[in-house]
């Protein structure tokens, strides 16, 4: 965190532009000796406008920070051999992703593969002789025989027809899929050929050994109805030798991230049944290699458990979770007790405040992971004997030398219930309490999400314009428990509106805040509850709804993953309960909208596909309310891959505000 004395300084405050010098650590790996840190040093190309990946190293004791010997083009997945001498790692370049390898004791780096799609999910086998990793293979299958005619010679036709027969075809920030599925893959660590594992239409994932080596664990939903039920994935043991793949487990829910026992005794995995809910606690198990038998563990531990990771005596299994708004790491006996070890993980969201975050474990139980806070994007953090400090200070250049908003913590309680509601509030840089400034509603996605006291750049730039932020975790958020994210089954939005509304009321008498200049945006999930908003109240003086939900029956047949919302979100699909979809869509209440709303999207959204957008536009056009419509060319659902995007985009918003009375 930055010390107290650099909010009083007269520094300037972050600008759009500084956005192109911020810098992340992202996947950190200890060596298993724990005597150093390979990890992901993420920045921006400012000539190009695109992110950049390269991998460095640096000490446990922060000493000989630098970059990997030898690496070339855009790096990442660093990875260990077991004995620590080798460090396998992808690179991609103009033709296309392949495996490198270094050797630190000759300082060399090499090509190992020489494969056709790019490669992840990459895991050593425990003797250090053989890398498996997952990549997509095309399908083997003609679902439609059809005879076409032959161009004559030196004919320009158009293009060929593109037939579509799979329920899931297309897939956001990757467009419409190619008929392929992840497939589970083995390569000798010296370079070679590599052997395919498994076949067929099913995406294979989160891969791990056995101790011994002789099988692979992998989640995959590899059931005939996958596409119907894509939530009820299996624990899979695959026969490295002889290939032979059998189901470990047989609920129906999923089943994902296996984790084998360093002494081969146990299988740990992270599920739950499903109930077909909106929200369901990822929730941890073990299984005995031995019998077959399963209980969960950490079960009074009412959050999701991710990224289960044994200690190297077999005794520990440590983990990571988020609890109301911070993202922590943990362990647990194999009795289930748990114990609390680092609260300041954080991820690559770098330019809004959400979770996420990675971390590994030494041998000696040295733990490296991605260390965030309010003040900067992540770092490579360690915890070494029950202490954490931080091994890099990548920002300090460029943040040292700004004033940030100062980020301070507001509770609240709906009225119509009672229900407690955490929030954030960012100061303005140079705040005077004496003084009253607009306040900016931001809304978090997800809706199934939470916001904590992390980096945000986008969030800060709206406080160097001169606003108050708001960012809360409304009924719906995760990190507070199953019944609290479950609040809005059925129902969202809903009541959420009520603990937003509550949130705002507690900024305003926090002090410094104008209560005639209120200001409200959000995307995704945020965007369907700011066009909620404004369709229910007219506090606000503009509004921004970034990637909306419009309309929840046209929204279900058209995004990415129609076999999953229409069932999970909703009691039945649209033409069965038509009534339940509009009374809970944004459109429903456009007659009510009074106030100023621009829209803005991604061109190439597939999660939130511009048509819901467009709606919500020509909807307000035709009522006379002023809006605009702001389409982002060639971005996804994720407006902040283009650096250039997201601060033009946060221009565009300002620009609204200022327009309607704001800073």
């Amino acid at each position: 965190a930055l010390p107290a004395a650099a909010f009083a300084a007269a520094k300037p405050a972050l600008a759009p532009m500084d956005i192109f010098s911020l810098e992340w650590a992202s996947d950190p790996r200890i060596a298993p000796d724990g005597s150093q840190v390979a990890y992901v040093r993420r920045s921006f190309d400012v000539k190009t406008d695109t992110r950049r990946g390269a991998i460095w190293l640096v000490g446990r004791d922060g000493a000989n920070h630098r970059p990997l010997a030898g690496g070339s083009g855009n790096q990442s997945s660093p990875r260990w051999s077991p004995d620590g001498r080798r460090l396998a790692f992808v690179s991609a370049d103009a033709d296309g992703a392949q495996i490198h390898m270094h050797w630190f004791a000759q300082g060399v780096t090499a090509r190992v593969t020489n494969l056709l799609d790019a490669p992840s999910g990459l895991s050593w086998s425990p003797d250090g002789r053989q890398l498996a990793f997952l990549m997509r293979v095309p399908a083997k299958r003609a679902p439609l025989e059809v005879k076409l005619p032959e161009a004559p010679k030196d004919a320009k036709w158009a293009e060929p027809l593109k037939a579509i027969d799979r329920m899931v075809y297309r897939a956001d920030g990757e467009g419409y899929l190619p008929d392929a599925f992840a497939q589970v893959f083995v390569v000798p660590a010296e370079g070679g050929t590599a052997r395919q594992m498994t076949d067929g239409p099913y995406d294979h994932g989160d891969l791990a050994w056995s101790a011994d080596g002789s099988e692979l664990f992998v989640s995959a939903n590899r059931h005939e109805n996958a596409d119907i039920e894509p939530n009820d994935s299996e624990v899979y043991a695959i026969d490295v030798t002889g290939g032979a793949i059998r189901a470990l487990t047989k609920r129906f829910g999923p089943d994902a991230n296996p984790a084998a026992s360093p002494d081969g005794r146990y299988l740990a995995y992270t599920g739950y049944d499903d109930r077909y809910q909106g929200y369901q606690r990822a929730r941890l198990y073990l299984m005995k290699r031995d019998s077959g038998e399963i209980r969960e563990l950490a079960a009074d531990l009412d959050r999701d458990v991710q990224q289960p990771t044994w200690s190297r005596d077999s005794r520990r299994i440590y983990f990571a979770y988020d609890d109301q708004g911070t993202t922590r790491v943990a362990e647990t006996d194999l009795s289930g007790r748990v114990t609390k070890l680092v609260d300041d993980l954080g991820g690559e969201a770098w330019s809004r405040p959400y979770g996420g975050g990675s971390f590994t474990v030494a041998r000696d139980g040295t733990i490296a992971y991605s260390a965030n806070d309010a003040y900067g994007p992540a770092e490579v953090g360690l915890l070494d004997d029950g202490k954490a400090r931080r091994l890099t200070s990548l920002n300090e250049e460029l943040l040292g030398q700004r004033e940030l908003g100062r980020v301070e913590e507001i509770r609240s309680t709906t009225a119509a219930d009672g229900r407690a509601v955490q929030s954030w509030l960012i100061r303005p840089p140079g705040y005077d309490p004496a003084k009253k400034y607009p306040l900016i509603l931001e809304i978090h996605g997800g809706p199934f999400a939470n916001y904590g006291p992390r980096f945000g750049a986008e969030l800060q730039l709206y406080a160097a314009a001169g606003y108050n932020v708001l960012f809360s975790n409304p009924r719906g958020s995760t990190g507070y428990g199953e019944e609290f994210g479950n609040l809005i089954h059925h129902a969202y939005p809903g009541r959420d509106f009520d603990d937003l509304m509550g949130a705002v009321d507690a900024a305003i008498a926090s002090g410094g805040v104008d209560p005639e200049r209120l200001f409200v945006t959000g995307g995704s999930g945020g965007g369907v509850l700011t066009a909620w908003i404004v369709g229910t109240t007219e506090r606000f003086k503009a509004a921004a709804v970034q990637k909306p939900v419009i309309n929840w029956a046209s929204f279900v047949l058209t995004a990415d993953l129609p076999n999953f919302f229409y069932k999970y979100w909703f009691a039945s699909p649209p033409w069965e309960d038509y009534e339940a979809y509009w009374l809970r869509s944004p459109l429903s209440r456009v007659g009510n909208v009074k106030t100023p709303t621009m829209v803005v999207t991604g061109e190439q959204d597939f999660r939130t596909p511009i048509p819901e957008s467009e709606q919500f536009y020509q909807a307000l056009k035709i009522r006379g309310v002023d809006t605009m419509l702001v389409r982002v060319p060639g971005a996804s659902h994720s407006l902040d891959a283009r650096p250039s995007q997201l601060a033009a985009r946060v221009a565009y918003i300002l620009a609204w505000f200022r327009k309607y009375g704001g800073s």
